[in-house]
């Protein structure tokens, strides 16, 4: 296309700089006003019952893998005992399993009452067992927000927030110990 086709095609370069200004402008200054303006209208759905958004779910998970795959310490699964094991099954039914439930049971009512709902780490739908278990550590120790996941950092020693990633990344291959504390919970952690 030589230049006086380009120019007919385009405009000249004072109606290209033009329309390059207008498009900044509308790309810096009204889209975001528009994008505050849906936010401040109430038009969000932020209850726990509402339908996300479009893309909500992606962008958030997204969001969570690609920080916690760069952020997690590096630990293998099978660097843990079967007592470490029936320890985090303690740790885990005691601050756990509430949200995320036990082996062979339903989701409690809190649980299935959340949104997003919390992954069931004992069913095939939520097992977190193809994560690794420093990115379990990870979301434990920080939790993950607008999730209702709390972050454990100063509610557990760095070994039980250790020992809890483990079961949850192990949830399909514990040892009879640890299986063992899950099943005999106290009536008091029923989910």
């Amino acid at each position: 296309m030589c230049y006086s086709s380009y120019g007919a095609f385009f405009g000249s370069e004072r109606e290209i700089m033009g329309k390059f200004i207008v498009g900044f402008i509308i790309g810096i200054i009204v889209i975001p006003l528009g994008v505050l303006w849906y936010v401040k209208s109430g038009k969000v759905p932020v209850a726990a019952t509402a339908k996300p958004m479009p893309f909500e779910a992606y962008l958030a998970q997204a969001g969570l893998h690609a920080t916690a795959e760069r952020e997690a310490p590096k630990r293998e699964l099978s660097s843990f005992t079967a007592a470490d094991l029936a320890a985090g099954a303690t740790v885990y039914l005691n601050n756990c399993a509430g949200c995320h439930g036990l082996p062979n049971h339903p989701p409690s009512q809190m649980a299935a009452a959340m949104f997003p709902h919390a992954p069931q780490f004992f069913t095939p739908e939520g097992s977190m067992t193809d994560d690794p278990v420093g990115e379990s550590y990870w979301k434990v120790k920080n939790g993950i927000r607008l999730s209702g996941m709390p972050s454990f950092e100063k509610l557990l020693s760095d070994q039980q927030m250790w020992q809890a990633a483990a079961i949850i990344a192990g949830a399909d291959k514990l040892p009879p110990a640890a299986l063992q504390v899950l099943k005999n919970q106290p009536a008091s952690s029923k989910p």
